[in-house]
């Protein structure tokens, strides 16, 4: 086990360089007070899965996908949590007013995502005919802001070249093409739709034929720009913004089956997995920053501006009009999470949270809660 300090050398080892954005970052400061909402909120949930994210920077738990490094400030905020054990919900209110305060990151926009429960097989039959795959162990992840010889900036994947060098891994094209078969990495098999569905979520489970599951979590990417198929069909006047749900969409691509398979290959980026043992039915699956997600109070977040493990307080509404105000905790990140004021939050797992995540795109006032010692903004 790796203590604190080890914890932060990793982060900062696997750490891509900051931004421009970071450094030009503005944020007003705030008190718990004008958060409306705050007090009314189940503060000990919030405590349980900030509480997970402690752990794993205690640990030295390395993340999947780098983000910036936790400050000595959020170090010693997660060792006074972890002191605590299980505290109810007004101890848990007064760690969060004690040990951090609340900043104004601004108006934004709010997106969701799940974990989908899906059918397939270990063997192609029938409709299960699209493997899901495992990581190429030639697959060479380039950090974000450098390059590799061959390869055009801004790619985020390479393999080595025949001739020397690297060369762009392969598109999504050219691997449902076959530029990865014969090399024993399909894990299972499912439906077309569904498979392109989950190397959007990043994870799933899928029940086999014996009534057992498999749980497959994010292992990797070929690096090639994410296109988001939603926005091609409202550019070609085939849905309207207001209308690309995510069912909208599935619904589309089963009518248009043809048309379908070639809009979902104009997304060049492509998943992989592994099969992930060490989760509990109850746990959700593992997010960027390593840890089990927690449906209703773990966000993805822009890795590149904020620490895993920050607090938010999130002031928006869910598609159907509820009101949603709520402190979740930033576990994971996603490809087009992009900005301070974005964030993708996780409902869960099935179909019941897969509709609540399709529908959400939301205008949302963020809140980041920085650690006492942090609580200096750059202006």
């Amino acid at each position: 086990m790796r203590g604190w300090g080890a914890a932060m050398a990793i982060c900062a080892a696997l750490l891509p360089a900051p931004g421009a954005a970071a450094a030009s970052r503005t944020l007003t400061p705030m008190n718990f007070g004008d958060l409306a909402g705050w007090a009314q909120d189940d503060h000990a949930a919030a405590f349980r899965t900030f509480a997970a994210s402690c752990r794993a920077i205690r640990d030295g738990v390395p993340p999947s996908r780098a983000a910036l490094p936790p400050t000595p400030a959020l170090v010693r905020a997660c060792e006074d949590a972890l002191g605590l054990g299980t505290p109810d919900g007004d101890a848990a209110r007064a760690f969060f007013e004690r040990s951090f305060q609340p900043f104004l990151v601004g108006d934004g926009m709010l997106t969701g995502y799940y974990e989908p429960e899906i059918d397939g097989s270990r063997t192609p039959i029938g409709r299960f005919n699209t493997p899901l795959l495992a990581r190429p162990d030639d697959l060479v992840t380039i950090p974000d802001g450098e390059t590799l010889p061959g390869v055009p900036p801004g790619l985020g994947g390479a393999r080595k070249a025949a001739g020397g060098g690297f060369e762009p891994y392969p598109d999504r094209a050219a691997i449902e093409d076959g530029a990865l078969a014969g090399r024993g990495l399909e894990l299972v098999y499912v439906e077309p739709v569904d498979a392109f569905f989950v190397h959007i979520q990043g994870s799933s489970r899928v029940r086999l034929p014996d009534g057992s599951a498999l749980r497959l979590v994010f292992d990797g990417r070929n690096g090639r720009k994410f296109s988001g198929i939603g926005r091609l069909l409202v550019e070609r006047g085939l849905m309207t913004k207001s209308g690309a749900s995510m069912a909208a969409i599935r619904a589309w691509l089963a009518a248009n089956p043809r048309e379908g398979r070639a809009l979902m290959r104009e997304n060049a980026s492509y998943i992989f997995f592994r099969i992930d043992d060490s989760l509990d039915e109850k746990d959700g699956p593992r997010g960027a920053e390593n840890v089990p997600l927690t449906p209703r109070r773990s966000i993805a977040v822009d890795r590149g501006l904020w620490s895993y493990g920050l607090p938010f307080w999130l002031d928006s509404r869910f598609p159907d009009g509820e009101t949603l105000r709520r402190l979740m905790i930033a576990q994971d990140t996603g490809s087009a999470i992009l900005g301070a004021a974005r964030a993708d939050y996780f409902a869960g797992t099935g179909d019941a949270p897969g509709s609540v995540a399709g529908g959400m795109k939301q205008q949302t006032r963020f809140v980041v809660l920085l650690p006492r010692g942090d609580a200096a903004p750059e202006r």
